[in-house]
Parts: C-alpha cells; structure tokens; sequence
C-alpha cells in the first residue's frame, strides 16, 4: 500500500515462553492479508496494526510492529497457543499482569487454545464464559474453578473477552476480529483467499473421547479394559460391580471418581469412539457400524451419534472420512 493508510485497530500478539510461533505469525499474515483486501472493498485504504509484544525479564517490550513510529493503542491483545502441555507451562506473572494492564486502557483480551491459561491468570475471566482446547478443559477447570468453562464452544465472544478453542483455532479468533474490524465483506474474502472455513463456533465436532488409566484405582482399571475389549457387549452394573469385586454403590462410586463419569455414560463414549474411527477408516456401512460398536437398533445409534458429533453418522463420513467414496456401502438417509 501507499500513501496514509487508517489503521483500524491495533492487535498486540503476546510472545510468551514456549507460546506458538506458527499462531503469532500465522495471525500476523492473516490480519496482513486482511488489510490488502479492504482497499477493493472501500475507497479508503484500511490496515489492521499488528505489533508483536514479548516478555523479557520482568517487562513486557515490542519487538515488532507492521506500523512503526505511532503511539501504541490497543483494540485487542491475544495469548496464542502453547507448543507445550499446560501441566509445564509455569506461572506468567509478568504475562499476566500486562494483559490485566493493557485491558484496564480498554483492549479486549483474547486467547487460543492454551493461551487461557496465561489469561485465567490475570483473573479477568473469573466469572466469565471461556472455552479451550477439550483436552485441556478438565485441567482449566480444576486449575481456575472461577471460570465458567464452555470446552464446548470454539470461539466465545464475550465483550472485552475473547477466548479460541483449538490449536488452529487462531484462524478462527482471527477471523472473527477482521469481521468486527473491518466488516463481514473482508473477512469472507480473507478466508477466501486462505482457503479456510469462516468461523467455526462449536468444537463438540472435533472432540474425541480421552480416557482416564492412571487414577491408582487397580479394581476400576481391570472393569475399563474389560469394558473397551468388550465394548459391543451389554455391561449391567451387578456385572461390572461383580468383576470389580464390589458392592454396587461402592463400585459405582469408586467408578464415577476414577473416570470422571458413570459406567453407561463411559461405555456410550467408548462406542462413539469407535464408530468414529469405523466412519473414518473403513466402507462399512452406518448399519454395520452400528451393530458392531454395539446397537442393534441403528436409529438409537444414530440418535446418540448426532448427540455427541452434533452430525448424522453419513455427513460425518463425507467430512472426515479417508476412504469416502472408495467402495463406500453405507445405506439409508440420516
């Protein structure tokens, strides 16, 4: 571009130890791209600032920035994801309290993936709805029980708060801030010419069943892996309670602690996990899939598979199947 260009909003990207560089750049690209469309879309040239911020010592200094020379002021600031499991990531106090700062000017705060993490520690979304990666849910809940975790949700727009689920979830975050920035014309044509999907916003989709072994209970990890060798077999709570070798309340007790749901309820997930997998990796049809993860009535199997996917058995396949349209037999209309 040349000549005096309106920057709309400037978004500060936070370098924090171990964060994502692909994300920070990635971003950097996105909102870049985003600016040279504006122009076909307004007679105005229009630009989103992008500065790169990172934590060196006790300070928080910017290393870089797409509009050199101005007087820093933030629209937005965003945590990326962690290249690293949230259980390592360290405490961010210096992380945190810059964010806490940059919002108290009137920024909206924005994080992706496990980038909730450092901004659950700033203490600002105590209280307030915010989603990350599922499989980092239960640890963002049990580490910051003040937020009101929605793992269910990719990205949740809050006001001043914005939060991604996802570790690619940033073209998501990201995408939503062109649209608020610079209109809905743009953002479509950015995602265009990325080739990405417009924002998504729910992540039940992509969520997959994690089950928990290491929890020390030895009697409840024999009935786990009897239960996922057998897992299209019926398992009545006598019978389970009996391999355990307790009475039943106990069992349903000890069951419930160690793995976090009820027998039906870890049992229904393991059936999705692999009909899931079915869906993906073979040609077997949804009736097949169906009777083999153990439903003899596939309308049942299809009314719980919509429940958890939030997507019928055969839009499923065509989405994220590998071997689709390879000899595929699947019957029937979902």
């Amino acid at each position: 571009m040349v000549g005096r260009v309106d920057v709309v909003s400037e978004i500060g990207l936070l370098i924090y130890p171990d964060c994502q560089l692909s994300a920070v750049h990635g971003l950097t690209d996105l909102f870049r791209i985003a600016s040279q469309w504006a122009p076909q879309h307004s007679e105005q040239l229009k630009a989103i600032r992008v500065s790169h911020w990172q934590v060196v010592g006790d300070d928080v200094v910017c290393i870089w920035d797409s509009h050199p020379g101005r007087p820093h002021r933030f629209g937005n600031v965003i945590a990326p994801p962690s290249i690293i499991m949230p259980a390592q990531m360290r405490p961010m106090p210096v992380a945190a309290s810059w964010m806490v700062d940059r919002h108290a000017e009137g920024a909206t705060v924005c994080s992706v993936c496990a980038g909730a993490f450092v901004l659950a520690e700033t203490g600002l979304i105590n209280g307030r709805r915010a989603t990350t990666h599922w499989a980092f849910s239960d640890e963002l809940a049990a580490r910051y029980p003040k937020v009101d975790l929605a793992a269910e949700h990719i990205v949740i727009d809050d006001g001043d708060i914005m939060t991604a689920g996802g570790i690619l979830a940033w073209t998501d975050l990201g995408l939503t801030l062109v649209e608020k920035l610079m209109g809905v014309g743009i953002m479509l044509a950015t995602a265009r010419f990325l080739l990405v999907d417009p924002p998504r916003r729910e992540q039940d989709l992509y969520r997959s069943f994690i089950p928990k072994f290491d929890h020390g209970d030895a009697a409840i990890l024999g009935v786990q892996h009897h239960i996922h060798a057998q897992a299209s077999e019926a398992h009545d709570l006598p019978e389970l309670a009996g391999r355990a070798g307790l009475t039943e309340r106990t069992f349903l007790r000890r069951f419930t602690k160690a793995t976090g749901l009820r027998p039906t309820e870890y049992l229904q997930q393991i059936r999705m996990m692999k009909a899931r997998d079915a869906l993906e990796t073979t040609n077997h049809s949804v009736e097949q899939i169906s009777w083999d993860v153990g439903y003899s009535d596939v309308t049942a199997f299809r009314r719980v598979f919509q429940r958890a996917t939030s997507l019928t058995p055969t839009i499923y396949r065509k989405r994220f199947g590998l071997r689709h349209g390879a000899g595929q037999t699947s019957h029937g209309v979902d």
